[in-house]
């Protein structure tokens, strides 16, 4: 097996459990937070595929699914075009609310379409480009997809507890 193919593996994983985080939750669900500061299911998934899709377009030379199929119209949240979520204020997780959560799981779909059409191309030597400098070491393409994975399993979690703390409240 090679790396693209473990890979491959991983992030269909993910796109597994966001199914699972995010399925059959109505809106209240999807966009309630446990405590005034806490993240709602609505922004960890939103959060995640941003994370994801701006993350492997920037290393793979492509444009954002967001911006290029126009999930940010779709989305019409009130935050600056290019948003992640990264480092998001109380104010601005409450900004991303969902009227259903087919507008996640289908921008996270878009989302890993393009990944997993990124990762088929790759050889082992791709693993090895520099794609970061702004970090010492200098991140490789290698430990940009794993630092995605994780990241996205991170926040797969949070979402699951989550929807099981809102949902027996």
């Amino acid at each position: 097996m090679h790396a693209k193919d473990i890979l491959i593996d991983a992030y269909s994983r993910i796109q597994e459990e966001v199914h699972a985080a995010v399925g059959g939750l109505p809106p209240d669900v999807l966009n309630a937070r446990p405590s005034d500061d806490a993240n709602s299911v609505s922004w960890l998934v939103w959060h995640l595929t941003r994370v994801q899709d701006d993350h492997v377009a920037d290393a793979a030379g492509l444009e954002q699914v967001w911006l290029a199929q126009d999930w940010e119209k779709r989305f019409g949240l009130d935050l600056p075009r290019r948003d992640t979520g990264y480092g998001h204020s109380s104010a601005k997780v409450a900004k991303v609310r969902v009227d259903s959560g087919d507008l996640l799981t289908g921008y996270y779909d878009a989302v890993h379409e393009q990944t997993l059409e990124f990762l088929r191309g790759l050889i082992a030597k791709d693993f090895e480009r520099i794609v970061d400098e702004r970090w010492d070491p200098a991140v490789t393409l290698g430990v940009r997809l794993v630092s995605v994975l994780s990241d996205d399993l991170q926040h797969l979690g949070q979402a699951a507890y989550v929807r099981g703390l809102v949902q027996r409240a």
